[in-house]
């Protein structure tokens, strides 16, 4: 699985939230949600969108795939001057991201992950850093497809 390190500068995005957890996942329902009302925000800066999570400090100490965390729905903004009223902001901040790329169905996903935090993570360099977790779908994201693209940005620091 191809990845390299990105230092990220600050984004800003807009964009919808939904509290759930890895065996109650509304993803779905929460991208079902934002998509009709993607046309209302008008400083969004390209068309890529981005699905954000954001888990509590001790999240993966301890994994249990009823631990509820956010995941967000999003598009990047030149600023936060027009924010539809059903809607939200969040800034992901600067840091270090191992950034990975997902090819295949968003379905199998898992497989991805599993690879980064069981095999790729514990043999790197890094740890895992408390930042939030992102998906980039670009252009060459087709959902299920199995010719779909995504990139996968994990936050990490030094060991």
């Amino acid at each position: 699985m191809q990845q390299r390190i990105e230092i990220l500068r600050k984004k800003k995005l807009v964009g919808k939230c939904i509290r759930m957890s890895f065996s109650v996942n509304r993803t779905i329902e929460l991208w079902q949600s934002f998509m009709p009302e993607l046309k209302k925000i008008k400083n969004n800066i390209g068309h890529e969108l981005y699905s954000v999570e954001i888990y509590s400090s001790k999240f993966f100490e301890n994994f249990n795939s009823d631990a509820e965390f956010d995941k967000w729905a999003a598009i990047e903004v030149n600023d936060f001057n027009i924010v539809p009223d059903d809607m939200q902001t969040i800034i992901i901040p600067d840091g270090l991201y191992v950034v990975f790329l997902h090819k295949g169905p968003a379905s199998e996903g898992e497989k991805s992950y599993q690879y980064i935090f069981g095999s790729w993570l514990p043999d790197s360099e890094y740890l895992l850093d408390n930042r939030p977790h992102f998906a980039v779908m670009g252009e060459k994201y087709k959902n299920d497809d199995p010719d779909s693209e995504e990139e996968l940005w994990i936050p990490v620091k030094k060991k």
